[in-house]
């Protein structure tokens, strides 16, 4: 364990709840992803979706163009039935198509995106129609690695933090409040929420 490490975890551990969280529960290392377009587009394929299910139609998805990730032109001139045939909802398939044409027209630079502030960040996805916050949220925290990202909007967070605090699971600000305790760590914190309701 590096200093850095030792760091955050201490940070965190000032939180009983959260201490008792990180002894209890091993987390692996972040995948290192550089292609956003690709992440962005599993985001999409996976909102309200298991990862196991969204696991599977990706690579449907993916069997779509033999196997590998398309261009933004490719999924542009594919049909809306072909793309809705691996199991994508009608909406997924818009999504997708607009994240398409966001990059191909340079409206979405994907690029710069690692190197903008997280509000930048948010700023620039959720021009795309379909992105909202919660994937917005997704791709910051485990494509960008951003360190300090919450997300209140995300059903299993929430879950955790109500059985773990004892608070109701829509009583945002309440939960927004407790998530004040694990700045600027956020990001770590709901990795070990989602692990104790075993969500990801």
């Amino acid at each position: 364990m590096n200093y850095e490490y030792q760091k955050i975890i201490a940070c965190l551990g000032k939180d009983p709840t959260m201490r008792q969280l990180i002894k209890q529960h091993s987390l692996p290392p972040l995948e290192k992803k550089t292609n956003f377009f690709a992440a962005l587009t599993y985001e999409i394929i996976g909102q309200q979706l298991s990862g196991k299910v969204a696991r599977v139609i990706y690579k449907r998805f993916l069997g779509l163009f033999k196997g590998k990730l398309p261009k933004p032109k490719q999924i542009l001139k594919t049909s809306d039935a072909k793309l809705r045939s691996c199991g994508c909802s009608w909406a997924k398939v818009k999504y997708l198509k607009s994240l398409a044409e966001c990059v191909d027209n340079k409206q979405l630079n994907l690029e710069s995106l690692d190197k903008l502030p997280d509000k930048e960040v948010y700023e620039q996805l959720l021009k795309v129609k379909g992105i909202g916050p919660w994937t917005a949220e997704m791709f910051m925290i485990f494509t960008l690695h951003r360190p300090d990202v919450f997300s209140v909007g995300d059903l299993g967070l929430r879950t955790a933090v109500s059985k773990l605090y004892k608070v109701k699971k829509d009583d945002f600000k309440k939960i927004e409040k407790i998530a004040e305790r694990w700045k600027p760590y956020r990001s770590l914190a709901c990795r070990y929420l989602w692990e104790s309701i075993d969500q990801k």
